[in-house]
């Protein structure tokens, strides 16, 4: 798709619900698609092999046709487009083109499932796959894998405003429009912007404003309640060359400047929620690294890492992602960025999000964090609740902690491990059912306290019980307790009732 007309702005309300009823009336959803296509099609195309998607699709029917013009990027024929589609109208705002017989698309638009269900479309740039050249430097790419992980975590609302940064393809503004009156997106590329609107139209989405400008600068002296980006975060050597993905600054700066200044673009309480890289310096740990950047700013929150990749294995994932593979440049650019590594003593590169809560208070602690495993989705609803866990554990003293009611969380099982008909375990583990599925090795006192604590007696007058139990000195039982219990609090496996 070349430059975004003007006819593109603003994208008519009565052809954007005409395309939604077409759109749902022939199943073109996720669910639609997912049942159409088949699991060998699907992985297939995860492969970036068509042929056999497009031998699912074949036919008259309208979600073949709608699969493979919009989703597939096949021509199909201008009289089976026609009997469809309004072709003429489409094409005005530069979504289709007819040519000797044919109808093509310009944009891939393919479906998103919102919250409870409902069906959502989300416009961007078509997928460049291998042998087809390289992305432009504006292209504007859709919804994907992170996408989905930070749709996935977004906190409930409602809130007043809520803030899109970066917003692509607009695909996080979907989301934010179920949660506050009124939604704003920004982004620096104006084609990203006008694709962005027409997600939201055909979506049902209305009121949505996007805002041209680079990082807070569009939102000047404006505050939301929930802030969500999934910025241009990739770490490169070369001034930025790709919108999407890149920005000018250095190493995983940009991600240290967004945390920094979304406090001040944050109502009391407000939620900032972002995907980032960091690095993996030698000589540094990853968690003082990036727990860094969050201190000082009076937020309380919650940074998990979910992956790392070598210098390799990062490199050959962007190169990848720009379709540079086999390409004259690929040996270059391979060397270049790993010397740049190496001069950075970077031995890896961090991926997961940050999450900020602005609770204005001097002893706001973050939990920094790896979580590997599958967890349960989506996050966002118990989000909070593993926030408010780490603060109520970061702020009890000992004296406290001691005095105060607690309760096994619900999910919470305990396992034993040991040699069958062996008096007493070898291992005691806590597992967290459901949410973030945590394991924690326990011993004898605090597995004791997970049988027998219910919110109604204080954890002091517990552990005396449980220490005459097990033959133990009261005192001591009491003493050593409070570390091991502030961290089970924090991480979940106990609650304070009051």
């Amino acid at each position: 798709m070349g430059p975004v007309p003007e006819s593109l702005r603003p994208f008519p309300r009565r052809l954007a619900d005409r395309l939604r009823r077409i759109l749902i009336d022939a199943d073109y959803t996720v669910s639609g698609v997912r049942d159409r296509l088949g699991g060998t099609a699907a992985r297939a195309l995860a492969r970036e092999q068509l042929i056999p998607a497009l031998r699912a699709t074949g036919g008259e029917e309208g979600l073949g046709l709608l699969l493979r013009l919009w989703w597939l990027q096949e021509p199909i024929s201008e009289k089976s487009a026609r009997a469809l589609l309004p072709v003429d109208e489409l094409a005005e705002h530069g979504l289709l083109a007819a040519a000797d017989g044919d109808v093509r698309a310009l944009v891939h638009l393919g479906p998103w499932e919102l919250e409870e269900g409902r069906p959502g479309y989300v416009v961007s740039d078509p997928t460049v796959r291998p042998g087809q050249g390289v992305p432009r430097p504006d292209h504007v790419v859709g919804a994907g894998g992170a996408s989905a992980t930070l749709s996935k975590l977004i906190v409930d609302g409602p809130f007043e405003r809520a803030l899109d940064l970066g917003t692509g393809c607009g695909v996080q503004a979907l989301h934010l429009a179920s949660r506050a009156a009124e939604v704003v997106g920004t982004d620096l590329n104006p084609r990203a912007l006008r694709m962005a609107e027409i997600s939201c139209a055909l979506s049902g989405v209305e009121g949505a404003a996007m805002r041209e400008g680079s990082l807070f600068d569009p939102v000047e002296g404006e505050r939301f309640g929930l802030i969500v980006s999934n910025p241009p975060f990739v770490i490169t050597p070369d001034p930025a060359r790709y919108t999407y993905r890149e920005s000018d600054m250095g190493g995983d700066a940009l991600c240290a400047e967004l945390v920094r200044r979304a406090p001040d673009h944050l109502t009391d309480g407000g939620w900032c929620q972002l995907l980032g890289n960091w690095l993996h310096v030698d000589g540094e740990d990853w968690r003082d690294r990036v727990g860094g950047w969050v201190a000082g700013t009076g937020c309380s929150g919650w940074v998990v890492q979910r992956d790392v990749q070598d210098p390799a294995e990062y490199v050959e994932l962007w190169l990848r992602d720009s379709c540079e593979h086999g390409s004259p440049e690929y040996t270059r650019r391979y060397d270049a960025w790993l010397d740049y590594f190496e001069r950075e003593g970077v031995e890896g590169v961090g991926f997961g999000w940050i999450c900020l809560r602005n609770d204005g208070a001097q002893d706001a602690a973050v939990r920094v964090e790896e979580l590997r495993h599958e967890i349960e989705q989506p996050v966002g609803p118990y989000l909070p609740g593993v926030v408010d866990g780490a603060m109520t554990a970061h702020r009890l003293t000992d004296a406290a902690l001691l005095s105060t009611h607690v309760a096994l969380a619900p999910g919470v099982v305990e396992e034993r491990i040991g040699v069958p008909g062996a008096p007493d375990p070898q291992r005691i583990v806590l597992r967290q059912e459901n949410g973030l599925h945590r394991a924690a090795q326990v011993g004898t006192v605090e597995a004791a306290l997970a049988g027998v604590c219910d919110g109604t007696m204080p954890v002091g007058p517990l552990l005396d019980a449980i220490a005459q139990l097990i033959e133990q000195d009261p005192a001591k039982v009491r003493e050593d307790a409070p570390d091991v219990l502030r961290s089970l609090i924090a991480e979940g496996f106990f609650r304070v009732a009051r």
